[in-house]
């Protein structure tokens, strides 16, 4: 039997055509992975370094009245003594939520240089940021907008904020630079100039 499905086989001329549409159905369906898939890296914007942010919960009809104080519910509430400067102080800060299905993922992602070290023109540590003056001439952007670039190569620079494309692997490990506190960690493989 099997002899007579081959003999067939080299007998038929759609035989061919049709092997290879039911492998590009199975690879689309998912069933089969395309052999280049895990080379290709995940292109990333920077908006998609961002987690979605959480729903607002309902407001409550009474939001935005000041609390009465117990002891004298005809005043409003009583601040304590030399207290009064420190009433409107904000909270300390949290760090800013990174997307932590990007960690371990090979990625590559358009942004700016900006070098914290310098090896005659070649750069190995370097801070990526979404526009230029980030971290410089302007407080910087939250954490989740800074990624902090390792390149064991290293980069030749030919000026600040130079644009360029990263494709590495990217961790969600927060860095701690002098310059700006960075969300994202990414090893480079390579980098390459980028026109504006």
């Amino acid at each position: 039997m099997t002899g007579r499905m081959n003999a067939h086989r080299r007998t038929c001329p759609m035989a061919r055509p049709l092997a290879l549409l039911a492998a590009a159905v199975a690879i689309a369906s998912g069933h089969i992975a395309p052999v280049n898939a895990q080379d290709a890296p995940l292109k990333l914007t920077w908006s998609s370094l961002m987690p979605p942010a959480p729903p607002k919960p309902p407001r409550s009809i009474v939001a935005g009245r000041t609390p009465l104080d117990p002891l004298n519910p005809t005043h409003e509430r009583s601040v304590p003594e030399g207290r009064w400067l420190t009433g409107g102080r904000s909270t300390p800060s949290t760090p800013a939520p990174v997307v932590e299905a990007l960690n371990g993922k090979r990625v590559q992602l358009g942004g700016y240089v900006v070098p914290l070290d310098f090896e005659a023109n070649g750069v190995k540590e370097f801070l990526l940021v979404p526009f230029v003056g980030a971290c410089i001439h302007v407080p910087p952007p939250p954490a989740n907008q800074i990624v902090y670039v390792q390149a064991a190569k290293g980069f030749e620079v030919k000026s600040l904020f130079e644009p360029v494309y990263v494709t590495g692997r990217m961790t969600t490990t927060p860095s701690f630079t002098g310059l700006a506190d960075a969300g994202y960690t990414l090893e480079a493989e390579r980098i390459d100039p980028r026109k504006e």
